[in-house]
């Protein structure tokens, strides 16, 4: 074979090869696209509010079993119970044979979840949403773990969603001095807590127009609650989870609790509660909860004035 037939039999070689090569690109491409896994038909969920955005995406009769914190929508208060997100065992979930068993980081321990996929089952731990602006991307990847038609869903509730926010964010009025509100996390005499940066509560107030008095304080996370520490802070506001306001005695009990009395908030009777999934949540409810919140420590326009 002469040297321009050899040119010309390798130039032909390699448009063959760029061709098929293209082809399987297209199909790599095009694959990754569907590579959505099939519907689950049945669902066990870890968390609460992971629970609450399946219901909400209309999978909620795929659930066969939700954690102990799952108490949205009122359907899913009724499904069995696996435990607590954040202590679960693997035998109780393996008995309701999922064929997907979803959650968040919070969900665990670690152990357990490696214990379920050595079992054969299907895992999903999503990123959860540490503040407001999180929430549309946790929807979608809640949708995308349920298949092709549960993340044109999860596409659109998050859309939905994050317009309602921005919605919500431009009633919150400038005022000279962000009224301070300090989160208490209780139940009951042995667990008393107040929350900094980092609790969930911090987000939906700094969102709401107000200074979380825990994050302003220096407090990371949950910190024992402490008079001294409460006074110090002064709180304008303080906010409850409505259970865990109602294990102290309602608000009559919380003034009882040492310094809270003793605070601007507590002087004034200025105690807010929120239903506990739906202040922490991060999920469909937030804006309506910054809605609230705003409205109650005065930040919020009237929509007239957007």
């Amino acid at each position: 074979m002469t040297r321009t037939l050899r040119a010309r039999f390798a130039r032909r070689w390699v448009r063959v090869l760029l061709a098929t090569t293209g082809v399987a690109l297209a199909l790599a491409v095009a694959g990754s696209g569907a590579a959505l896994a099939a519907t689950p038909k049945r669902i066990v969920s870890l968390n609460g509010d992971i629970t609450e955005i399946i219901f909400a995406l209309g999978y909620g009769k795929r659930v066969v079993a939700v954690d102990a914190s799952a108490t949205y929508p009122a359907a899913a208060r009724k499904l069995p119970k696996i435990g607590y997100q954040r202590t679960l065992t693997p035998e109780p979930i393996i008995a309701f044979n999922p064929d997907l068993v979803i959650g968040d980081e919070v969900a665990g321990p670690q152990a357990t979840l490696d214990q379920l996929r050595a079992a054969g089952k299907r895992v999903v731990i999503i990123k959860g949403a540490r503040s407001v602006r999180d929430i549309p991307t946790k929807i979608r990847a809640v949708g995308k773990a349920l298949g092709a038609t549960a993340y044109k869903r999860a596409k659109k509730l998050a859309a939905t969603t994050d317009k309602r926010l921005r919605a919500v964010r431009k009633r919150i009025r400038r005022v000279k001095r962000k009224p301070r509100v300090a989160f208490l996390y209780l139940r009951g005499t042995q667990v008393q807590y107040i929350g900094g940066r980092g609790s969930g509560a911090d987000t939906v107030i700094s969102y709401a127009g107000g200074v979380d008095a825990g994050t302003s304080a220096g407090l990371n996370g949950f910190r024992p609650l402490s008079p001294e520490a409460l006074v110090a802070m002064k709180p304008d506001y303080i906010v409850t989870l409505a259970a865990g306001l109602q294990s102290v005695g309602g608000v009559s009990g919380l003034l009882q609790l040492p310094g809270v009395a003793e605070t601007p908030a507590g002087t004034r009777r200025r105690i807010l509660s929120f239903d506990d999934l739906e202040f922490l949540g991060l999920g469909p409810r937030t804006p309506r909860v910054i809605e609230r919140l705003a409205r109650a420590i005065g930040t919020l326009a009237s929509a007239n004035r957007r």
